[in-house]
């Protein structure tokens, strides 16, 4: 049996299907590692469940096809990435943002946000080799900003023994600066409550680094754009996430038992 269902590239890859299609291949192992849980998927930190969610293989496909419509276009464009290495990027030729809202939980924003990270990882990792290029360590970045907020909580309730907070503040800071650097990231449940002042401010310094650095930003929440200021308590936020931003509204009901 091959390996093409275990394997990111294997869309637009000549060895799929064929004898060459193992866990021994070099560009399996340098996506997925050699056991399969490693390589620049587990450097993106995207949950296990999602590793192999492409946008063919969504299960919310079916349910959500205007969205996959428009983002099946908005992947077309990732191959800009090659052409944008440095300096000032015109608003027209950037590469954009979304902003991928329902009111209800379970409707597959987190999942197309996993795919749509998994296809950037395809494009540059394939498209850096053609070019004789060094595909970077961690070319995008999955951040779940529910449990970087728990995270943030754990270090800084009062009483919490030295051994706990250092590994939660450890884990807290290794993702505030990945998620403010890499390529390309997913930002996922931007729409957060009862934030502390310290937490606002880390998470307007991660949108705020992207917006100013034109790095390409996924959101995902269950709250509309427009009612960011609410919940964040001020309009900072919500004016950069809307910059180059598009946003595409996921309908019906949550689906959450199939694991979307």
């Amino acid at each position: 049996m091959t390996n093409e269902r275990n394997c990111v590239l294997a869309n637009g890859c000549k060895a799929a299907g064929t004898a060459s299609c193992t866990q021994h291949c070099t560009f399996f192992i340098g996506m997925h590692g050699a056991s399969g849980n490693g390589g620049r998927s587990a450097a993106a930190d995207l949950p296990r469940e999602y590793r192999l969610t492409t946008l063919a293989n969504s299960p919310a496909r079916a349910d959500q096809p205007a969205v996959y419509k428009s983002v099946e276009n908005y992947v077309k464009t990732f191959e800009r990435q090659f052409e944008q290495t440095e300096g000032y990027i015109e608003p027209a030729d950037r590469i954009k943002s979304l902003y991928l809202y329902s009111a209800n939980s379970g409707t597959g924003k987190t999942t197309t946000a996993a795919a749509l990270l998994n296809e950037w990882l395809r494009v540059h990792y394939s498209g850096s080799l053609r070019r004789g290029l060094t595909p970077s360590l961690r070319p995008a970045y999955f951040l779940d900003v529910n449990e970087w907020q728990d995270d943030y909580n754990e270090f800084n309730r009062p009483r919490v023994p030295d051994s706990v907070a250092e590994h939660a503040a450890t884990r807290y800071y290794r993702a505030l600066e990945a998620a403010k650097t890499a390529p390309f990231a997913v930002l996922d449940d931007i729409g957060v409550r009862n934030v502390t002042d310290g937490f606002r401010g880390d998470l307007h310094g991660i949108i705020n680094a992207r917006v100013t650095n034109q790095l390409p930003t996924i959101y995902t929440s269950n709250i509309s754009i427009e009612r960011l200021p609410s919940v964040f308590g001020e309009h900072r936020i919500y004016d950069r996430i809307r910059d180059l931003c598009i946003m595409h509204e996921f309908e019906g009901e949550s689906k959450r038992g199939l694991r979307r």
